[in-house]
């Protein structure tokens, strides 16, 4: 029995209702927490409707996973009016940091926990690193290094450290502050970039 009172929607604007109150549910519990019967009650709406939109309950879990991910990267959208570099990607690492703070049971489950496992959970993830990495190679030219296949191997690296490191500060921050992550994160970066720019192919 539903307690909210069902309203007439677009299938778009049902499917989107629906996400909503998952994503609500996700920031205080895990993501293999999400119960669909307590989605479609506060949706004001049957469990058989939500499966009408989404094939099954991990179906509707990806959905989640996908649209928090889009969310994610348009909130830490370089800023290109910045003329430093660094400084677009201190701004963004800043964003991100905020949002997966504001989101860490979902972050954590999609990257250590149910969503690890799960491949199409993973496409999820592996489609934003590259989304972020790309972000980080446009920034090549301003930071004069040439996009060579080592760079891109280095930057692809730099991002998921970037995952690690955070993971790692979001369940135990060890008395490290939000400043001294963004700065450790951002000032490895050139560090790494100028040393795979310096690395030369072997043979030669």
């Amino acid at each position: 029995m539903t307690t909210a009172r069902r309203t007439r929607m677009s299938p778009q604007a049902r499917r989107d209702q629906l996400i909503e109150h998952g994503l609500q549910m996700l920031k205080d519990r895990a993501l293999d927490q999400v119960s669909v019967e307590e989605v479609a009650e506060a949706a004001g709406v049957s469990r058989a409707l939500l499966f009408h939109y989404f094939e099954s309950k991990q179906d509707f879990l990806v959905a989640l996973t996908t649209t928090q991910s889009q969310r994610m990267l348009e909130c830490t959208e370089p800023d290109l009016s910045l003329s430093d570099p660094l400084e677009i990607a201190r701004a963004s690492l800043s964003a991100f940091i905020d949002y997966v703070s504001a989101n860490r049971s979902a972050y954590l489950a999609i990257l250590q926990g149910v969503g690890a496992s799960d491949p199409a959970m993973r496409k999820v993830a592996d489609n934003t690193r590259a989304v972020m990495a790309e972000r980080v190679l446009n920034l090549a030219d301003l930071l004069h290094l040439q996009r060579t296949p080592l760079i891109e191997l280095a930057v692809h690296g730099w991002v998921t450290f970037s995952e690690q490191v955070t993971v790692r500060w979001l369940r135990d921050e060890n008395g490290v502050t939000r400043e001294a992550l963004i700065e450790l994160i951002t000032q490895s970066l050139p560090l790494l970039a100028t040393m795979a720019s310096g690395v030369k192919p072997v043979g030669n």
